[in-house]
């Protein structure tokens, strides 16, 4: 059994707008524009493991409304998602996406949800800890909600580590930094590198080796290290080498929605029906990613569509 952890979760809004520009008026008359889907990454990472079959546990914080709305729809995708949610004051946030196929974009615009206390969070925690009992392996993916510490996510890693369960991480690079303080480490990091301005602890991220070094520095310590380079490409570190992954094609930056937890879905896919083969299951990741990519909503795809990925990308050795 898998467990997905998802602090800060959020009712995904897709709006699909050719041309998008700002300050006019977009008046959507076709329903087939648009879309509305459960959210935040972790939870995006179960409903692709329900495509693939495999079983998980969605944890994290709900309230309000919307977060009403969200349980009930991601109950109604696969009876192989269990909810195990904690209810708070406040309104789960929403996420709304433009995406515009024209000119390749997406224009996202995400609402900070509700503040936790501090019994939400140890009601959180106690039931953390008695799910780790039942479960093989951890992801704990996306953004913190408000009022709770940049720490709480290293607190995570290292219960469950501590029962020897396997860990997969992916987070934008301030929080990843603060998951990444050891002595306990995740087994898989995926750095979230959406944003314009790259560094991830002190380093710079301009050129191909600077992301290599990257990826090397994160494998000192973890099993995996899965770093994007140039949209198209991820170049993957193990204590055994480092490889890059390269798409043979071009990818439509505006279907890049959910591409990532595609990819970690992958890996956790692979890693619970084959093992740790580090390299095949970053390149059984890669493959997932690149079959979310085909499609212009968020989309997480199937096992079949996963394997005709793989004459879609090359593998080369860099060191």
């Amino acid at each position: 059994m898998v467990l997905t952890v998802t602090l800060n979760p959020a009712l995904d809004r897709e709006i699909f707008i050719d041309d998008f520009q700002v300050n006019k008026l977009y008046r959507l008359r076709d329903l087939s524009r648009s879309q509305m889907t459960p959210g935040g990454k972790g939870i995006n990472v179960s409903v692709a493991l329900s495509r693939l079959g495999v079983p998980s546990v969605a944890t994290g914080f709900v309230g309000g409304h919307i977060g009403r709305i969200l349980v009930e729809e991601l109950r109604k995708i696969s009876n192989l998602i269990t909810t195990n949610f904690v209810y708070v004051d406040g309104e789960t946030r929403e996420n709304i996406e433009i995406i515009d196929e024209k000119n390749q974009t997406i224009t996202a615009i995400n609402f900070p949800g509700p503040e936790i206390g501090e019994d939400d969070l140890n009601h959180f925690l106690r039931r953390y800890r008695m799910t780790l009992s039942k479960v093989d392996c951890v992801v704990i993916s996306g953004s913190i909600p408000l009022g709770v510490s940049e720490d709480v996510c290293y607190e995570l890693v290292k219960l469950a580590r501590e029962k020897g369960i396997f860990v997969f991480v992916e987070q934008a690079p301030r929080l990843l930094e603060r998951t990444l303080t050891g002595p306990e480490y995740p087994n898989v990091v995926k750095p979230d590198l959406r944003g314009n301005h790259l560094a991830l602890f002190g380093m710079e991220l301009k050129t191909f080796e600077d992301y290599v070094r990257l990826a090397e520095k994160i494998a000192e310590k973890s099993q995996v290290a899965v770093v994007s380079y140039e949209v198209k490409n991820d170049i993957v570190a193990t204590k055994d080498g480092v490889w890059i992954i390269k798409s043979k094609g071009e990818i439509d930056a505006s279907h890049l929605l959910g591409a990532g937890d595609a990819y970690v879905a992958g890996m956790v896919y692979y890693f619970v029906t084959h093992g740790a083969n580090f390299l095949e299951m970053a390149k059984f990741g890669f493959a997932s990613a690149l079959a979310a990519t085909r499609r212009k909503e968020k989309y997480m795809p199937d096992l079949e569509a996963i394997k005709k990925e793989y004459d879609h990308f090359t593998v080369e050795r860099v060191k």
